[in-house]
């Protein structure tokens, strides 16, 4: 099946106002798709935490991008996974792009669900977003000038969430992606501390990477009022998933786009050109 641009076509976008969702929003629009936005503040209303509401959602479309916060890992997350594709398929979609984390056997039992309902599918196993220092929990860190986490001298390659909307709207769009499952990452292996080192070249300041007690961080966290399922992700990804597991490299965004993927020191250099990260904002 190839996804036209005409008045037939229509791709919920779930999560449509978040980090990859909403650039995946963008670009379909831009392409002439029509899309429908999957989030509790929407018309529709689509919440996971209510069933009830994913029907109204549902209705013409013939293409989902499938994101589930605050990650595939959560407990119930394959539940609510099953339910959904099960209600997508009884509604006519065709196509579904789940957007997955790499290392990750919880996600991946998700990743198997959509690969076992007989539609047309894609996997994108996304490593950690480059945008989580400008739109994500580690902003006010960069704004303080210290990375304080608890990721010793681990290393990962930081991929950038523009890459990964290219590849799900690719996904969406383009029938030769189906049945694939890209894993996405950006071309260098990272620390923190070397993260530290491009951000304190794209803003002019010394950023410092300082490595916190886990237990520690995660009281933080759990103090400042986050929500318990940040808390929860948080805890998870710092103790299970930064573990050297996805201390490689991987030609997904090449494969799905022909082309290379986007560095950390070019995001921090753009990012700190639109004065996201100065102290008088």
């Amino acid at each position: 099946m190839t996804i036209s641009k005409n008045q037939k076509d229509l791709t919920l976008v779930i999560g449509g106002s978040g980090k990859t969702g909403r650039r995946v929003a963008e670009r379909l629009k831009e392409k002439g798709h029509n899309v429908r936005i999957g989030s509790r503040s929407a018309v529709p209303s689509f919440d996971w935490n209510n069933e009830k509401s994913w029907d109204a959602s549902l209705e013409g479309v013939t293409a989902a991008y499938i994101t589930y916060a605050p990650d595939l890992a959560m407990p119930g997350a394959t539940d609510a996974i099953q339910a959904f594709v099960t209600l997508a398929k009884q509604r006519g979609v065709k196509r579904l792009v789940l957007l997955s984390g790499r290392g990750e056997e919880e996600a991946q039992a998700s990743e198997r669900i959509v690969q076992s309902t007989g539609l047309e599918w894609t996997i994108v196993r996304a490593s950690w977003f480059n945008q989580n220092f400008s739109e994500g929990a580690f902003i006010d860190m960069v704004l303080n000038d210290e990375i304080t986490l608890p990721a010793r001298d681990q290393v990962e390659p930081f991929v950038d969430v523009d890459d990964i909307a290219d590849v799900v709207v690719a996904a969406l769009t383009e029938d030769h992606h189906n049945g694939q499952i890209y894993e996405v990452t950006g071309p260098r292996l990272m620390s923190y501390a070397d993260i530290a080192a491009d951000l304190s070249s794209a803003t002019g300041r010394k950023i410092n990477y300082i490595n916190v007690p886990h237990e520690g961080f995660v009281a933080e966290v759990e103090n400042s009022g986050a929500p318990k399922e940040v808390v929860w992700m948080l805890d998870y990804l710092f103790s299970t998933v930064l573990d050297g597991r996805n201390a490689h490299l991987t030609d997904g965004v090449q494969r799905a786009l022909g082309r290379p993927p986007k560095d950390f020191s070019d995001y921090a250099r753009d990012v700190a050109a639109t004065g996201i990260w100065n102290k008088n904002r």
